[in-house]
């Protein structure tokens, strides 16, 4: 019998938020139709994330999205306490009030804090965000990385409809995580379990060209010193499937991390065919076992507050 799913990687818009957005307006806000949705793919626990939107220009701020956004999501946990965990937001400019807002994530008790790859061209490697890992790491909080869609990398260039949730989102993705490595992150706060979206964006794709570029880089003293190669630091890290329907994408993940480190996740209601994100995980191999713990196994793992333990450090 297959597992009970736990899905790292869904959305809910407050209609409040939702209808100060450009492009969230309708399908976001109806939770009733989340919950049927679980039930009918076997969806037993679903994490609420921010999908990052243009609210906070219309709500003259992130403080007032945090208040309208926050509560809400709490609102509903509560009221469905079973079924979903919570992912709080912070106001990201203007970084005094993180600690504030950080309390009240932990008051409500939620158990992640939900990031987007960059704000306004800035990446998570800066030093404002420190304070937040540093409080994850403390309260043993999850930490996902969802890709901006907000003047991601390269939009400077090309804005096409297309292209740029395409490309550009999941390119910011990929180098947020590699900033985070250039800068020391990951060393400095090893405790914190960061979960990427999108496998990482284009990471399975250029782990060997990290770690050869890397080597031929060092040894001309181009590139400091990182202790160890890129692709050591990737496999500590945690990679959702984001409502990936490619079996080759799976594969290509499991060259970069090891199947501990693979998390199931819709990415609903972006992306409607839940059950076929499904159905390629189970379909991948003959190892139930594998099955089991990218479907369920490793989320509880992390999200269980019985459970969720330091992991090795990097």
């Amino acid at each position: 019998m297959p597992p009970a799913i736990v899905d790292v990687h869904s959305h809910f818009m407050p209609p409040a938020v939702a209808q100060k957005t450009a492009f969230f307006k309708a399908g976001w806000s109806d939770i009733d139709r989340h919950l049927s949705l679980m039930d009918d793919c076997g969806i037993a626990q679903s994490v609420l994330l921010y999908p990052t939107s243009d609210a906070h220009i219309q709500m003259n701020g992130w403080r007032n999205v945090c208040a309208e956004y926050n509560p809400a999501i709490a609102n509903i946990v509560k009221a469905h306490k079973d079924r979903f965990f919570g992912a709080g937001i912070l106001p990201f400019d203007e970084p005094k009030l993180f600690a504030q807002e950080l309390k009240r994530i932990q008051d409500f008790d939620f158990t992640v804090i939900s990031l987007a790859s960059s704000y306004e061209g800035i990446y998570l490697d800066d030093d404002r965000f420190h304070q937040i890992f540093e409080f994850a790491g403390k309260n043993n909080m999850v930490i996902h990385v969802h890709s901006q869609i907000l003047n991601p990398i390269g939009e400077e260039r090309v804005r096409d409809p297309l292209l740029s949730p395409v490309l550009e989102y999941v390119f910011d993705v990929s180098m947020c995580l590699g900033k985070m490595m250039m800068s020391g992150t990951f060393l400095a706060y090893p405790n914190v379990k960061f979960i990427f979206a999108h496998y990482g964006g284009v990471l399975p794709l250029v782990k060997e060209r990290f770690d050869n570029t890397y080597q031929m880089l060092r040894s001309r003293g181009f590139v400091k010193d990182l202790g160890k190669l890129p692709s050591e630091y990737f496999k500590n890290l945690y990679f959702d499937t984001s409502g990936s329907k490619s079996l080759a994408s799976l594969n290509a993940a499991l060259e970069i991390t090891d199947v501990g480190h693979i998390l199931y996740g819709s990415d609903f209601p972006a992306n409607q065919s839940v059950a076929a994100s499904i159905d390629v995980v189970q379909k991948a191999g003959s190892d139930n076992r594998a099955m089991a713990r990218i479907l369920s196994e490793n989320s509880r793992a992390l999200f269980s507050r019985k459970a969720r333990q330091p992991i090795a450090e990097f």
